[in-house]
């Protein structure tokens, strides 16, 4: 007989209900990871940042910062083969720490997207701006804001339109990003031209290594943006946590190739950046055409990153809407589409304010980025910690649990801990400490806040896609609503 919920106590209406359910290909669900993450970006960044800290010792740094973050990405499995959520990290922390872990997760995810969106947004103009320098020198501030403005318009329509659309355009600009920023950076090294090959940079040593691996780090975040359409994608126990999977190893490699040609040639990267326009000891060897190439490169690829990582905040803002710890309009969908368009339309505009208002006041965009990315870095490092300390808690309230898994997080917890701990022990000034207390107080206000007012609506917190009645073939509804 029916209940409550539905047939034999399954859901006559999803959790999520509102999202266009199961129909997200591979492709799609890839093309958010490797977006968020943005490697394109960072293969300009990551060996200058690392190389200064390790020396010639860099591409040991990167490594362990891969192996870091495979730990993450198996405790991320753990969760993902077993459940589709839109809340990603944090509704898969619920299962394991609670109320309290997922509430953090959610702080730290909701921090980490957001400011990922508005550094992104940064990014795009400065290298636009860069690149408009280079063909015309004349002043770019109104070419920085008019960036910022047009591609937060096209990422909210991109996003409203759905993940499908979004998919393909993801893919296709990183795809062609990578491209152009592998082949510069190949085609420049092999035609170095011939000479006195400089020494190589000092080894740092193992506390070198051990400062390179932060930034190597920082390079990943956003890889496990696919959790967030499990609701969406087509066959999400495999296709999510193979998202996952490829984005990091991806990277790590592509880092790793950088690094090496870095390391080859160390004097092709320092004159491509936007902080040398006008050349440098490399500028001969890079010509005219690679630092135009490059910046095309870097702002398609901080495009791609805004669009995906706006799709992961929505989708997070609108399953705490959902939950009730959120505020209800957030958890509004399009009708046609299906996507959380109240919080596009809310979000958008918040996070395009700053850095508009940071370009307009004069602002090194290097600082800007640098500050957005600083503190939304800690945000995912956070969140990634919860998911590593939840999952064998999780397997172990299923009766699943396994030694794998107990290592796993006994050594990425502690390390991630660490990194954590180094990131705000050498930031440059009390800038960032300061800024994560002051997130990290207004986060335990709101939790007390919200155990007063909402204590039932925490307690409930990651709800995930269920099996519907409207799932079931027609003879099994049937069959299910026969009285016994």
């Amino acid at each position: 007989m029916r209940t409550t919920r539905g047939v034999q106590g399954l859901r006559a209406r999803s959790p999520v209900a509102g999202l266009r359910r199961r129909e997200l290909g591979p492709l799609g669900v890839l093309a958010q990871s490797v977006a968020t993450t943005a490697p394109a970006g960072a293969m300009a960044a990551v060996p200058l940042l690392v190389t200064a800290a390790a020396g010639r010792d860099a591409p040991w740094s990167v490594a362990i910062a891969a192996a870091l973050v495979g730990l993450v990405v198996a405790s991320i499995a753990v969760f993902a083969r077993r459940m589709a959520a839109a809340g990603g990290l944090y509704s898969f922390t619920a299962k394991g720490l609670g109320p309290g872990g997922a509430y953090a997760c959610a702080v730290s995810m909701v921090v980490g997207y957001a400011l990922l969106v508005a550094a992104a947004l940064v990014g795009a103009s400065w290298y636009a701006r860069a690149l408009v320098e280079r063909l015309w020198p004349v002043d770019t501030t109104a070419v920085g804001v008019a960036v910022v403005v047009v591609l937060s318009a096209a990422i909210a329509a991109c996003a409203v339109r759905g993940v499908r659309l979004a998919g393909r355009v993801m893919l296709v600009v990183e795809g062609v990003s990578i491209t152009l920023i592998l082949v510069v950076l190949v085609t420049l090294a092999v035609r170095a031209p011939a000479g006195p090959v400089p020494p190589p940079p000092p080894s740092g040593g193992v506390t070198g290594v051990a400062a390179g691996v932060l930034p190597a780090v920082a390079a990943f975040i956003g890889f496990d943006s696919a959790t967030a359409l499990g609701v969406e994608a087509r066959r999400p126990y495999a296709s999510v946590p193979r998202a996952v999977a490829v984005t990091a190893g991806g990277a790590a490699l592509l880092y790793l190739v950088a690094m090496l040609v870095h390391l080859a040639a160390p004097a092709v990267l320092p004159a491509l950046t936007v902080a040398a326009p006008d050349g440098g000891p490399g500028a001969a060897v890079i010509g005219t055409w690679a630092p135009v190439l490059l910046d095309a490169g870097i702002i398609a690829s901080f495009g791609a990153c805004t669009l995906a990582a706006l799709n992961t905040l929505v989708r997070v803002l609108f399953s705490l809407a959902r939950e009730g710890v959120a505020p209800a309009v957030l958890g509004r969908t399009h009708r046609r589409h299906l996507t959380p368009a109240a919080a596009v339309g809310l979000t958008v505009p918040l996070l395009a304010l700053p850095p508009v208002v940071g370009i307009l006041a004069g602002v090194e965009p290097q600082d800007l980025l640098g500050g957005f990315l600083a503190v939304a870095t800690i945000g995912f490092l956070a969140a990634y910690l919860l998911v590593c300390l939840a999952a064998p808690r999780f397997l172990r309230r299923i009766s699943e649990l396994t030694r794998a898994v107990v290592v796993t997080a006994w050594c990425a917890v502690p390390a991630l801990g660490l990194v954590i701990v180094v990131a705000l022990w050498r930031s440059a000034g009390p800038l960032l400490p300061v800024t994560v207390g002051v997130v990290a107080l207004a986060a335990a206000t709101g939790w007390v806040a919200l155990r007063r007012t909402h204590r039932a609506q925490l307690d409930g917190m990651g709800v995930y896609d269920e099996t519907t009645t409207a799932d079931l073939h027609p003879a099994d509804r049937s069959t299910a609503d026969r009285p016994r």
